[in-house]
C-alpha cells in the first residue's frame, strides 16, 4: 500500500498513526501543497518511522511518477479539494482534511469527480475515533438514553499565532467550517438524524490581529424528528489552559442524559442514581480503518458521504452567519 502525503497544515498525524500499525503500508513520497508551505516537520516524522520518501515540490508530478494507492491531503485549506480532485482523476484514493471544500461549488465538483472515478474518500474527522466520543456513540446505540431530543456540542481552542492563510476567508474558509465542523459532525453522527434548519452567527472581535478569522460562533439547528441542537465555538481558550482544546457534548434523551467532558463520559439514566462515569471503550484506529476499506475488509467509519454532508452543513451554517438569516435545508 503506497502512500503519498501532500502538505503538513492539517491532521496528517492521523495517517501516521494508522501507517505505524500496518506493516504493508509505506510512505513513498511527500510534497508541499502550496508555495511556501514548510514540510520539514513532516519529513522528520516520516524519517523517524523508518521511511525514506521522495520529496517533491509539485504534488501532481508526485502523483504521476509514484502512482500511490492513497494520497493524504492536508495543505493550506483552500487547495485541499483541488488536489483531492487531481488525485481522484488519477485513480488514487483520498484521505483529505476537513472541510473537504470551502464552497458549495467546490463541494459539488468534488462529489461529481468522486462518483465518476469510484475511488475511496474519507476525511480527517478523527475525533470520532477518540475513546470518549466512541463510547458515547456506543451507549446511544445500546439505547442507554432512549430517543434523543436535545444535543449541545462545544469546540473551544487556543488561538496562539496562526499561519497567514488563516487570516483570509478565501484561504481559511471560516471558523465554523474549520473548527465547528467537528461539533456539527458529532451532532449528526450521534443522533443519526439530518439537519432541517440552521441559524448561526460569528464574530471576528478580539482575534489578536488575525485578519478575517472569527473568534466566536454559535449554530442553532432543527433536525429531523424535532430534535434541537446547538453548537458553540471559540478561539478564546486561555494560553495557560492544560490542553489545547475543550471538547464537550451533552445529549438528552427520553430515558437519560450523556455528557462528554475532559475526555470522560458520564451517564445518568434509569440504571444510575447520579451522573456516573463510564468505562471507555476502544475505538477503531484512525486511518487504518480507511486502509481496510480500500482492501475490501470493512466500511470506513467516516464515509465519503458523511464527509460531504458535514461539509455541506458547515458551509450553510457559515452562510447563515454571514447573512444573518435562517436557512432551510
Amino acid at each position: 500500500m503506497k502512500i503519498c502525503i501532500v502538505g503538513s497544515s492539517g491532521h496528517y498525524v492521523y495517517a501516521l498513526r494508522g501507517i505505524k500499525e500496518d506493516p504493508d503500508a509505506k510512505i513513498v513520497g511527500i510534497s508541499p501543497g502550496c508555495e511556501g508551505e514548510n514540510i520539514e516537520k513532516l519529513f522528520s516524522q516520516v524519517n523517524e518511522m523508518g521511511f525514506a520518501p521522495e520529496v517533491y515540490s509539485n504534488p501532481i508530478r508526485m502523483f504521476e511518477e509514484l502512482k500511490p494507492d492513497i494520497a493524504v491531503i492536508n495543505t493550506f485549506f483552500y487547495k485541499n479539494s483541488e488536489l483531492a480532485i487531481e488525485a481522484m482523476k488519477r485513480g488514487i484514493h483520498v484521505y483529505v482534511e476537513k472541510p473537504v471544500a470551502l464552497s458549495i461549488e467546490e463541494l459539488e465538483e468534488l462529489k461529481s469527480v468522486w462518483k465518476q472515478t469510484k475511488v475511496k474518500l474519507s476525511s480527517m474527522l478523527g475525533l470520532r475515533y477518540t475513546p470518549h466520543f466512541w463510547t458515547a456513540y456506543k451507549l446511544i446505540k445500546e439505547n442507554k438514553i432512549g430517543e434523543i431530543r436535545l444535543l449541545h456540542a462545544q469546540k473551544s481552542y487556543k488561538l496562539g499565532n496562526r499561519p497567514d492563510f488563516y487570516k483570509q476567508r478565501r484561504t481559511y474558509g471560516g471558523t465554523i467550517p474549520w473548527v465547528g465542523i467537528h461539533a456539527i459532525d458529532w451532532i449528526y453522527w450521534l443522533s443519526g438524524k439530518k439537519f432541517k434548519l440552521v441559524f448561526a452567527r460569528h464574530s471576528r472581535l478580539y482575534n489578536n490581529d488575525h485578519g478575517e478569522l472569527e473568534t466566536t460562533a454559535f449554530c442553532n439547528f432543527l433536525m429531523e424528528d424535532e430534535i434541537l441542537a446547538t453548537v458553540n465555538i471559540d478561539y478564546l481558550r486561555p494560553a495557560t489552559a492544560p490542553t489545547h482544546d475543550d471538547d464537550r457534548v451533552r445529549i438528552v434523551g427520553t430515558k437519560g442524559i450523556l455528557e462528554v467532558v475532559n475526555g470522560k463520559v458520564y451517564l445518568l439514566n434509569y440504571e444510575t442514581k447520579e451522573m456516573t462515569e463510564v468505562l471507555l471503550d476502544n475505538p477503531p484506529l484512525v486511518f487504518l480503518d480507511f486502509i481496510n476499506e480500500i482492501r475490501g475488509k470493512d466500511k470506513c467509519f467516516v464515509s465519503a458521504e458523511d464527509s460531504f454532508y458535514t461539509t455541506y452543513i458547515s458551509l450553510l451554517a457559515r452562510k447563515s452567519a454571514d447573512e444573518n438569516k435562517l436557512i432551510s435545508l
